[in-house]
């Protein structure tokens, strides 16, 4: 069983871009959502998988990826994730020992961009890049699920 313990922040200002590592463009689908746990498959550029996801509780929540064919990624995507379909370049920031996940949406979402940072504990203490603004972890209307749901519904993206 793999924890997850993600947080979430808009960002502040571009200068993140100066520092990107690597990049990769990724294209996620929701298979299935219930109750704050979703099934999610997720296309990168050289492999694709499968991940199961339960309710967060704060920051936490636990986190099951398996691998699976490419074909079979497509295959759902295609038939089975309609509007949930988003695709995002993936940035890669290294911030004084942590690595920075930014994701800059495309399609329904584009103008989106959020930064993440994974941690290995609910207590680990980490700095703030100059680039970090305001956290959006425990805020609902900044979960991809919401932000799709609201512009399917004609409204804005950002809350």
């Amino acid at each position: 069983m793999a924890r997850e313990i993600e947080r979430t922040f808009l960002l502040a200002n571009h200068g993140w871009r100066r520092a990107v590592a690597r990049q990769e463009r990724l294209v996620d689908g929701l298979v299935a959502v219930s109750d704050g746990r979703k099934v999610r498959v997720r296309l990168y550029e050289d492999r694709a998988t499968l991940t199961i996801k339960t309710r967060r509780v704060g920051a936490v929540r636990e986190e099951f990826e398996y691998p699976i064919p490419m074909d079979d990624a497509r295959d759902l995507l295609a038939r089975h994730c309609g509007a949930t379909e988003l695709a995002k370049v993936r940035y890669v920031v290294p911030f004084e020992g942590f690595d920075w996940v930014v994701d800059e949406y495309e399609g329904m979402l584009a103008g989106v961009i959020v930064a993440e940072i994974e941690l290995p504990r609910e207590d680990t203490v980490f700095p703030l890049p100059p680039w970090a603004g305001r956290e959006v972890t425990l805020d609902p209307a900044w979960r991809k699920g919401e932000m799709v749901r609201r512009f399917v519904e004609g409204r804005s993206h950002n809350p």
